[in-house]
Order: structure tokens, then C-alpha cells, then sequence
């Protein structure tokens, strides 16, 4: 059978009842996705005939002991199905990078319990024990780009650190051995007796690989995958999806969502499934009675999770950290947030510390450097509200004011005019330029941050 996409399931199951199964089923691609289709799979071959369901996790699978009892006739009646949930099988450091940005996404996202599997993974591939409370952060840049066949990211490691440590999971029981890949290549060549049925489910696989091939040749794949990144169609498709989810969710309890609650959502939860079900979830329940999910119930349940990564990427930019903000900038775009997004947040941010710079400049109230946040909250802050002069830009804790009028002294009037300026530009490129997003975005950023440099302090 071809490889077909997860909407094209539904179709082929239909149709299942008049046809042999396939004795090889694989559903490779966003992990909760995958695990929906195979269980579509598993419900449509129980409906379909008599059968056993043999259920393995990957994490402490032994893949050989498996293969045995694939190959072998089972003593129990009907159909043997093997369930593979998280199969180790296809890992390699082919897939390191993709297993790597997977946890960075999902840290960044504001979801780090979905980041700890990959890790976990990842110490796998590479054949990392976890016997330091620091495994990546011990590597050297060759070290890394040994076990793992990526370069060592910049910066701090220690949240991947702490999140492997802190890891529920199996160290891998059942690595695995030598030439166990071909050992299933040769099996599903030659055939699986007729009452076993392997499902495995996998979020990356090398697809030039073998057993991929094979499994695609003889048996059946299902790709769940969901395009990445921040253009239209990727940000189309993510958006499908989790529309699907959000509305099938709160349909089991009776429930809907108005629209522009729905958008919301999706802002602030960013392209995470299991969340999304989750937090829709919550939703229904503490809408109790009510039919209608509103943006009022949002904002009582959901949190910022994209809000606060937007806020990470500006803080590292006032602080002039080119490696932490292009490492941020890279992350949003990969967790699916737009470019005009990202150019939209740092408008108001440059906007803000512009205002804040040229009220620094007036003579009264003064202000001077080396103010500490007392004086500030004291004496500062009081005298500039007095003048009446925008007030929504002083509402918030008195610290975080601070924090912000500190940023706008290390800055000229004229330095924040040209960053501005070059916003504006980007946008434009964004919109009208055939150059990739990512490109013209990082572009900006590098631009802006020496800019930043060149003119630190002045007037």
C-alpha cells in the first residue's frame, strides 16, 4: 500500500471489512496525531474481525522480543495486534535535530513536560546515560556534535538539564542492538503469519531508511506529520487541525466556541495538540451549564504560553543578547508564530522605549542614571503621571516600568527612528518579497542588534 495522510484514513478504514489488513502499520508525525490515527486503526480492525490487542511502550520496549512474537503463531484465538506506542526502532542521529527542535518547541510553547520525552530520546540516540544531573551541558561542542551528528546549541542548557533529570521515563531498557532493523526488514519481506498485525507509531524516521521503505512497500504508512513554520499554508494547516480538535473536544461535552474566542485560542496556545485538548477541556468544564465558550472563559483559563515567548525575544534584544535573540527568534517562526507577528510585537516594544526615552530627556521630571527602583517608584513615576500624558503606558507594576525606562536610557531618539524605520522596511519585504520569511527576519534582526551597538546611550 502507498503512503496516504492522515485524512485519508477514514476512506481506506470504511472500506477495511472487505479487505486483508495490512500486517504492517506505520504512523509517523506529530505524536498525539499519531496516536489518534492508530487508534482509528486499531477500532477498525477490532470492528472488522476478532483480535488481541498487545500493547507496548517504546520507552521500555525490547524491539527483538517483539519481532519474536511477531514471527511466531500465537496459542490465542483470532487476530494478534502489536501496538508499538513511541517505537525506538527507526531512531538514529539522522532524526537527533528534529527530536532536539521538538523539545526546544515545546519548552518554548510553555509546555516543558512535553519537552522531557525528546530529551530523554535524544540521550538515547546518543548513547548518553543519565547518571549526571548534567548530561548536556557536559558535552563539548565535539562531544555533541559526535552523539548526536548536530552542532551544540548556543547558550544555557541547563533547563534541558533539569528536564531530564527530573524525567519520568525509562532510560531505554531495550536499546537497540546491531542489525535489528534489518531483522524486521526481512520479516515483513517475507511475510508475518496471517493473525499478526504490527501498528507502531513514531514522531521523526529517517524516510530514506530501509524499514521505512519496506514498511511503505508492503504495508501501510500514515503520515501525521503537520507542516512547521510561519508561512500561510503551514500556518493554514496547523490552524485545521487544531480547529478539528478544539471542536471535537468541547462537542463531547455539549459545548462550541465563538469565533473570536477561537482565534485567540490558537494565539495563545500555539500549535501544541495535546494541549489544545487539554485546555479545551478545562474550558468546557468551567463553563459548567453554559453552551458557548467566550473570550471571558479564555481568559479566566487559558494562560500566554506565545505572549510570554514574545516578551523572552524582546528582553533579549533590550539587552543586547544577538546569540538568545536570534536563538528565540528561530523558535517562534518554528513553533508556527507569523513574521508580521514577531514585527508587530517589536513596533510596540521600540514605540514604547521611544516614548519612554524622550520623556527622559525633558527636564521635569528628571531623570538621571543610576536611579534605583525606589526613587523611581517614589518620586519618578508619581511626577509623570501628574502630566497626564499617556497614562496606558503606565499601568502595570512599578517595576516592570522600571525595568523598561532602564532599556530606553541605553538607546538614542535617533537609534530607536531608524529601528522603526527598518520595521517598517522588513514588513514590507514580508509582504511583498518572494525572499523566504525566516531570511528576511533574521536579516532584520542582525541588522537591528548591530545598529543597537553602533549607537548605544545618546540623545
Amino acid at each position: 500500500m502507498p503512503l496516504i495522510k492522515r485524512a485519508e484514513l477514514p476512506p481506506l478504514l470504511a472500506d477495511l471489512p472487505r479487505q486483508d489488513p495490512p500486517r504492517v502499520c506505520l504512523c509517523i508525525g506529530e505524536r498525539y496525531l499519531a496516536r489518534e490515527a492508530a487508534d482509528m486503526l486499531q477500532q477498525a480492525l477490532l470492528a472488522a474481525a476478532p483480535a488481541t490487542v498487545h500493547s507496548i511502550d517504546g520507552d521500555l520496549e525490547d524491539p527483538a522480543t517483539t519481532l519474536a512474537k511477531l514471527t511466531s503463531f500465537s496459542l490465542l484465538p483470532g487476530r494478534q495486534i502489536f501496538r508499538v506506542g513511541d517505537s525506538r526502532i527507526f531512531q538514529s542521529k539522522v532524526t537527533a535535530a528534529a527530536v532536539w527542535n521538538r523539545a526546544v518547541q515545546a519548552k518554548d510553547s510553555g509546555h516543558p513536560e512535553a519537552a522531557a520525552r525528546p530529551l530523554v530520546t535524544l540521550l538515547q540516540i546518543g548513547g548518553i546515560g543519565r547518571e549526571s544531573a548534567t548530561p548536556f551541558t557536559d558535552l563539548t561542542p565535539d562531544q555533541w556534535q559526535t552523539a548526536f551528528g548536530f552542532s551544540r546549541p548556543a547558550g544555557d542548557l541547563g533547563w534541558a538539564d533539569g528536564l531530564a533529570a527530573g524525567a519520568d521515563l525509562a532510560a531505554g531498557a531495550g536499546g537497540r542492538e546491531a542489525g535489528i532493523a534489518d531483522r524486521y526488514v526481512a520479516a515483513i519481506e517475507k511475510g508475518l503469519p496471517p493473525p499478526n498485525i504490527l501498528i507502531l507509531t513514531v514522531e521523526e524516521a529517517d524516510r530514506r531508511q530501509k524499514l521505512f521503505t519496506t514498511i511503505k512497500k508492503h504495508g501501510l504508512v500514515i503520515d501525521c506529520a503537520v507542516a512547521a513554520g510561519s508561512g500561510a499554508a503551514a500556518q493554514g494547516e496547523q490552524k485545521d487541525v487544531l480547529r478539528r480538535l478544539v471542536q471535537q473536544t468541547l462537542g463531547e461535552f455539549g459545548k462550541k466556541i465563538e469565533p473570536r474566542a477561537l482565534d485567540l485560542f490558537f494565539e495563545r496556545v500555539g500549535f501544541q495538540p495535546v494541549a489544545v485538548v487539554m485546555e479545551s477541556e478545562k474550558l468546557a468544564l468551567y463553563a459548567e451549564d453554559r453552551p458557548l465558550i467566550t473570550v471571558a472563559d479564555l481568559d479566566a483559563m487559558v494562560g500566554r504560553s506565545r505572549e510570554d515567548a514574545l516578551f523572552e525575544l524582546t528582553d533579549a534584544f533590550g539587552k543586547s543578547q544577538a546569540g538568545r535573540t536570534l536563538e528565540i527568534l528561530n523558535r517562534l517562526q518554528d513553533s508556527g508564530t507569523h513574521g508580521l507577528a514577531i514585527l508587530a510585537t517589536m513596533r510596540n516594544y521600540l514605540r514604547r522605549l521611544l516614548i519612554f526615552r524622550s520623556l527622559q530627556l525633558r527636564p521635569e521630571p528628571r531623570w538621571y542614571n543610576g536611579m534605583n527602583a525606589r526613587q523611581f517608584q517614589n518620586d519618578y513615576l508619581p511626577a509623570l503621571k501628574e502630566t497626564g500624558e499617556w497614562p496606558e503606558l503606565f499601568k502595570g507594576h512599578p517595576y516592570a516600568l522600571f525595568m523598561s525606562f532602564t532599556t530606553a536610557a541605553g538607546f538614542s531618539c535617533r537609534v530607536l527612528r531608524d529601528l522603526l524605520e527598518m520595521l517598517l522596511a522588513a514588513e514590507f519585504r514580508l509582504k511583498g518579497s518572494p525572499l523566504p520569511p525566516r531570511l528576511v527576519l533574521e536579516e532584520l534582526f542582525l541588522a537591528m542588534l548591530q545598529a543597537r551597538q553602533a549607537g548605544r546611550g545618546g540623545v
